[in-house]
């Protein structure tokens, strides 16, 4: 706001405001006219004290005795000078301040004339007035501000705490810990971190739309009741909507986490606060993770009858420590392209003697959860570890499936230079139409700063391969298998690990080389950032729904192998997420439908389409 400047000779008749001699109860926001206080309102030169009043010129403006809209209008309005001009406004006269408080003119020739006295009038927001009345009277306008923002801190600060496991050492397993209601069956961080966790269920609960009207078109009929489920998935705010719609359905169900990095302590807990029997904390020993599991499985009177897996772990536990129970299950659902390889593999030696349902290649997750979730996590997973900027960075990424996919893109959106290691031509085709150079990985090893693995396969990214890295080059894994990256094969003793944040380790070579290992080669976006909750729900959905349909189908219809999701299913989960983009779709007649062979109610694709 314009602030209008007087000539000392006019200084006598517009009165002047000064802060000074003020009550504590009467500092409100007010703005000087004297060219001695615009000195006052600038900063040091050093910046100033961050603990200073704010400067008067930050403040509102106020409204003096000849301003509103009559004196916005008038012809010298247009004319008032800026603040930033006041100290210029009268080049023959200076303001020195007199001892006793009052200001004197300093003329050209020397000569000091007292200025006339100034009027102390506290001036304020006409129409604010009422509202800087109803603040406390003790706090003046800085005090006030460092409260609010202070208090802001506090609660960021406070919620930012519960995702970091090192505020307590004590390890879950030593602690007696029961949660409101007196049930001790769970192992989490810390149960008290429960209300924030509930928090951020609740506002994964507004982005996850089918799993909502999932509760509420199926609560009634509860068709997973009876239903035990054993769950081994990442413990998220998405997951615990997905476990809580399981429970609203009927499902009793016992949960451990599939990842040591990825669990949200605060979920956890409020998890456990719920009612569910939990065992996940983040930062689990690899030990921690095995005995998770089992706390989940080895129960005294409880036999499960569904697993729900992510990465096939649990599935192998229960196989290989309790056939008996093994063989009791009536099916099994698993969501990644590593558990889903082991299932495949127990089917061809005729040891699977349970239906499986193969998720991760069902259209609702192959083309959407890996490619989108990816293609937008992939950049906060790099960006909070290494605060990197992506524009001409050179980038290899090993593997062009959905993930793969979805990593170039965002890469190459940021002005990346991007590579694909491939082996499967079809694929590779696919890179190189996209406009990405195929390479084998020994072709730029020495020359990339990032290098990115999305396989699932194991030894992608080899000690050889290490050895040969530039200096500071970043290395991480967006496959759901640690196994991608030869970690073990840099844990020797000419290598130093060097610890730098969380999830993020300088390993030096003896020459002082280092790379930037992230989240010791696991997976990337849910060790170290998070990921988008609505692409979750579509997948979430999709687990959903096939637990349902294993658990409800009558005997014989699916056989001791692994099927992939029904077309039908699969179109009902993405027909549950279009009203969120008041998406409209459009119905065949009964001509149309009757030319293209096809139900007007779908399926509408084949099962060997590709999308």
């Amino acid at each position: 706001m314009s602030v209008q400047v007087v000539s000392a000779a006019a200084a006598a008749k517009v009165p002047e405001v000064e802060l000074k001699d003020l009550s504590p109860s009467e500092a409100e926001p007010q703005l000087g006219l004297s060219t001695a206080a615009v000195s006052a309102m600038a900063p040091p030169a050093g910046g100033g004290d961050p603990e200073a009043p704010a400067p008067a010129a930050e403040r509102p403006p106020a409204l003096g005795p000849g301003s509103g809209p009559a004196a916005a209008l008038s012809p010298a309005a247009g004319k008032v000078p800026q603040a930033s001009a006041m100290k210029r406004s009268d080049p023959h006269h200076q303001h020195q301040r007199h001892r006793d408080g009052g200001e004197a003119l300093v003329s050209p020739d020397g000569t000091v004339t007292e200025a006339p006295r100034t009027v102390k009038k506290q001036i304020q927001f006409a129409d604010q007035k009422q509202e800087f009345n109803k603040r406390p009277t003790k706090i003046g306008r800085r005090s006030l501000s460092r409260s609010i923002s202070q208090s802001s801190t506090d609660s960021y600060s406070s919620a930012a705490s519960y995702t970091d496991s090192s505020d307590d050492e004590t390890s879950p397993r030593d602690k007696q810990q029961k949660n409101s209601k007196g049930n001790s069956d769970f192992c989490v961080k810390n149960i008290k971190q429960a209300e924030f966790g509930r928090r951020e269920i609740e506002i994964a609960e507004q982005e996850m739309p089918a799993l909502m009207a999932l509760r509420k078109r199926a609560q009634g009929e509860k068709p997973l009741a009876g239903a035990k489920i054993v769950g081994c998935t990442h413990i998220t705010a998405q997951t615990a909507v997905l476990m809580e719609t399981l429970g609203a359905l009927g499902a009793q169900c016992r949960w451990a986490a599939c990842n040591i990095y990825s669990t949200l302590n605060e979920v956890a807990a409020a998890l456990a606060e719920s009612g569910f029997p939990v065992f996940a904390w983040k930062g689990e020993s690899e030990d921690d993770f095995w005995w998770c599991i089992d706390r989940c499985v080895n129960v005294e009177g409880w036999q499960p009858n569904m697993i729900l897996d992510d990465g096939g772990d649990l599935t192998h536990w229960i196989y290989k420590k309790y056939p008996n129970m093994f063989k009791k299950i009536k099916g099994i659902v698993e969501e990644s392209v590593t558990g889903v390889h082991r299932l495949y593999q127990l089917s061809k030696a005729g040891k699977l003697c349970v239906p499986a349902m193969n998720v991760n290649d069902s259209v609702t997750k192959q083309k959407f959860d890996n490619l989108y979730c990816c293609r937008e996590s992939i950049l906060d997973g790099l960006k909070r570890t290494t605060d990197m900027m992506f524009g001409g960075k050179q980038v290899v990424v090993c593997g062009y499936g959905e993930v793969g996919k979805g990593c170039c893109a965002a890469l190459k959106a940021m002005g990346s230079i991007v590579y694909v290691t491939e082996i499967d031509p079809i694929c590779a085709l696919q890179a190189c139409m996209d406009g990405f150079r195929l390479v084998k990985l020994n072709e730029v090893i020495r020359q990339v700063d990032i290098v990115i693995t999305c396989t699932g396969n194991k030894n992608v990214v080899t000690r050889e391969h290490l050895d040969r890295m530039k200096n500071s080059c970043i290395v991480c894994n967006m496959g759901h298998s640690n196994t991608e990256i030869d970690v073990a094969s840099l844990r020797t003793p000419e290598l130093t690990w060097e610890r730098v944040r969380s999830q993020v380790d300088h390993v030096i070579w003896p020459d002082g080389k280092r790379i930037v290992l992230l989240a010791e080669g696991r997976l990337l976006n849910l060790s170290c950032s998070t990921v988008p909750t609505f692409v979750l729900s579509i997948t979430a959905t999709t687990q959903a729904l096939a637990l349902i349909e294993l658990y409800n189908a009558p005997e014989g219809r699916y056989k001791q192998d692994v099927y992939l999701l029904p077309k039908k299913m699969d179109e009902y989960v993405a027909s549950l997420h279009l009203p969120t983009f008041d998406a409209h779709l459009t119905e065949l007649t009964d001509e149309q439908a009757k030319y293209l062979g096809l139900n007007k109610n779908g399926p509408f694709k084949p099962n060997y389409y590709r999308y």
